[in-house]
């Protein structure tokens, strides 16, 4: 818990690496704009580039979490971690965490 009036950090800090490279996201952004950008003359075919699109970034920021949960835990799992070894990966725990439940929220917030 943090104390009342302590400095918050904003999960959009971006300080961590990137859950899902600039490049990959570009490829898919302007797959998901094509798609809705073909919808009036295909329908069909626009829903399912919209869903192989959605798929594949499913897929791959499942596969980043996954690789950046291996890397957290190899960091401090060692009996010998110091103590400063385990308050970064505290932080880089609570980094992330702020960031998906960041996420999560309805598109309004």
């Amino acid at each position: 818990m943090r104390e009342p009036g302590a400095k918050t950090d904003s999960p959009d800090r971006r300080t961590g690496p990137e859950l899902f490279p600039q490049d990959d996201r570009d490829k898919l952004t302007l797959r998901l704009q094509q798609a809705l950008h073909t919808f009036v003359d295909s329908p069909r075919q626009a829903v399912e580039e919209a869903d192989t699109a959605f798929d594949e970034v499913a897929t791959q920021f499942t596969n980043s979490l996954t690789e950046r949960r291996r890397v957290l835990r190899a960091g401090w799992q060692n009996t010998n971690a110091q103590t400063e070894e385990l308050r970064l990966a505290l932080r880089q725990y609570r980094e992330i965490t702020e960031r998906l439940l960041h996420m999560s929220a309805p598109a309004s917030q």
